[in-house]
């Protein structure tokens, strides 16, 4: 299975042998968990596997930073109740350095 990786105006191409396909990130994890290979995943869901040593970062150089999700909608008119709540509960979420109690 062919793969490419590309790092400013270079890019990698390497062809990938084996028997086991996955597309989900939790499922990719969980295979390299059981010591079935590497796995390109968020770094927010491997870091705990990180900190305990039980993943191995490769190719850091090749894995850009990234800064996170953004939401973009061009008003707020005509926004369906629904979608108000899920804007309010992701600025809720993300607003930096604020304690919050359960």
């Amino acid at each position: 299975m062919p793969g490419s990786s590309k790092k400013a105006d270079r890019e990698l191409k390497v062809r990938v042998e084996g028997q086991l396909v996955l597309n989900g990130t939790t499922q990719m994890l969980n295979a390299a968990l059981a010591g079935l290979g590497l796995a390109y995943v968020p770094q927010d869901l491997a870091q705990p596997h990180l900190d305990g040593g039980l993943l191995t970062r490769v190719l850091e150089d090749w894995c850009p930073p990234y800064s996170g999700y953004h939401l973009y909608y061009p008003s707020r008119r005509q926004s369906s109740p629904a979608f108000a709540l899920l804007v309010d509960a992701l600025r809720y979420r993300s607003s930096p350095g604020e304690m919050r109690s359960a």
